[in-house]
């Protein structure tokens, strides 16, 4: 087995028991053991329990951000694109709540404190998605600013994940309601000072 195929199988082995456990309880032993290797040949890969975690959330992060850009890429209109884009980030969080209902508050603020960095970046990387998205249709908008309401509007249907349909619901109603807002300007007259 590959340094690599190790470490996905240590991630894969840290999730199942983050999800199970939660972050405190869970121990560099439960995870060796749910990996299948020893607690040497585990600090040989993962320094102590939140190295794992900061990784784990990368590669969730990684994941989310690949899909976004290909839902950012596909065919549809604008508000297919981007809707695509913020499913991707909202599902990963959905995903996190059904997998562990008892300890997805726990993960998720863990998830703030430990990875601010990856966290920063993966924001900043949706922000620029999304705005490419609306500058390609729509040259003149403010897409920098449009990217952040999105934002915005996601990270607050992200805050109850607790009915996992409805964030999805109340995310393609959103994007459907901005975007309607972009092209209503552009076909309003401009109003002179």
């Amino acid at each position: 087995m590959s340094d690599d195929e190790r470490i996905e199988r240590i991630l894969d082995a840290a999730y199942a028991c983050f999800t199970r456990h939660g972050v405190r309880r869970t121990t560099m032993e439960d995870i060796a053991r749910e990996a299948g290797m020893s607690r040497p040949v585990l600090y040989q890969h993962v320094r102590n329990k939140e190295d794992a975690f900061r990784r784990l959330v990368a590669r969730l992060l990684d994941t989310s951000l690949a899909g976004a850009c290909a839902a950012a890429g596909a065919p549809g209109g604008l508000t297919v694109r981007l809707t695509g884009v913020l499913e991707a980030k909202l599902g990963m969080l959905a995903k996190v709540w059904a997998d562990s209902p008892a300890h997805a508050v726990e993960l998720l603020s863990v998830d703030a404190r430990l990875s601010a960095e990856p966290i920063a970046a993966y924001d900043a990387a949706m922000r620029d998605l999304l705005a490419s998205v609306v500058a390609a249709e729509h040259p003149d908008a403010d897409a920098a600013e449009f990217a952040g309401l999105l934002l915005a509007f996601t990270r607050g249907l992200e805050a109850d994940l607790s009915d996992p349909g409805a964030p999805a619901r109340r995310l393609r109603r959103g994007v459907e309601l901005f975007t309607a807002g972009l092209d209503r300007s552009r076909t309003a007259p401009k109003e002179h000072s």
